[in-house]
């Protein structure tokens, strides 16, 4: 039988699943980038934006959900 998650294990998966959304939605714009055939300045800046914006969404999602 499974055991319920200590609140700690539950904090540290949150931690966790919130980083990949933020590196999911970075990543997803500079590939995004990629696709179109941006230079390379503007692929740093579609990622740099996109963990800024997967950032944000998180910070959102977590604020609603309290």
């Amino acid at each position: 039988m499974v055991a319920p998650m200590s609140s700690e294990d539950r904090s540290s998966a949150m931690v966790r699943l919130k980083i990949a959304i933020v590196l999911l939605v970075g990543a997803s714009g500079g590939l995004i980038a990629f696709q179109s055939g941006a230079n390379t300045v503007g692929m740093i800046v579609a990622t740099l934006s996109g963990l800024l914006l997967g950032a944000l969404l998180t910070w959102y999602l977590s604020w609603i959900m309290r």
